[in-house]
């Protein structure tokens, strides 16, 4: 049975990686999917495309994160298309990799608007609209709780942020039933992060299981965070990083 049936689902960055990936494992489960996207346009229209082809609904907009009237209004156009929204998976983030003293404001005001700031007002604009039994799933990083090489410190702070966020929101939202998850990946093979990459054999050296894990593997963790099953889990920081943390 689909456990996700007649539900609608609304994604940041669904266009590739872990976004296009749970996009479609969720169409898989009966939900009618909303993706956003910022430049690849052609890549959200292939995963429209694919979703619509089992039988799914699909709609993909343009957002820009870092814009909040832009995060809202596509909520709001997701209200008018499908007259509802029951799970709202904050996926979009940007990495800004530098040495510590390179760093400028700029970077600090661009990371935290698009991988904290827009969280914030996707999942308070969604919660509007959201019944008892809706879903917020956050897709975080591993890097929360290590952080395994330098140039990492803005990223890694903005990821940390979202645990706090994360738990204030399940307090929020928990007495009309709605849950609030976290999802910290680890080496995830996507075009970010490919597992032929320049550190990819480092980061396998660090990893109990020494392999990347897929969009895939991500997106099985969020169907379930996103299904009836998990109603008793709230709040919760979950990692999925082949042992890389441990």
């Amino acid at each position: 049975m689909k456990r996700l049936t007649n539900k609608v689902v609304f994604i940041t960055g669904g266009s590739r990686g872990i976004g296009a990936g749970i996009a479609k494992r969720m169409a898989a489960e009966g939900a009618n999917v909303v993706i956003t996207y910022v430049h690849a346009a052609g890549q959200a229209q292939q995963v429209v495309a694919a979703i619509k082809q089992s039988g799914q609904q699909a709609l993909a907009i343009a957002v820009d994160n870092a814009l909040p009237d832009a995060i809202e209004k596509a909520i709001e156009q997701t209200i008018a298309a499908f007259g509802r929204i029951d799970i709202l998976v904050n996926n979009a983030g940007i990495f800004v990799g530098k040495p510590l003293g390179e760093y400028t404001l700029a970077d600090f005001d661009s990371t935290m608007a698009v991988n904290v700031r827009a969280v914030f007002v996707a999942s308070q604009k969604a919660a509007e609209y959201m019944s008892e039994g809706g879903r917020i799933i956050t897709i975080g990083s591993n890097m929360a709780d290590r952080v395994a090489r330098p140039t990492a410190s803005l990223y890694a702070m903005s990821k940390s942020a979202l645990v706090g966020l994360t738990k204030g929101l399940a307090r929020d939202l928990g007495s009309r039933g709605i849950t609030v998850n976290l999802i910290q990946p680890g080496p995830v093979d996507t075009d970010m992060n490919p597992a032929n990459g320049a550190h990819a054999d480092s980061l396998r050296s660090g990893m109990a299981i020494p392999e990347y894990g897929k969009p895939e593997d991500i997106a099985e963790l969020a169907v379930y965070l996103a299904s009836e099953t998990s109603r008793f889990m709230t709040g919760a920081a979950l990692t999925i990083d082949g042992g890389f943390s441990i």
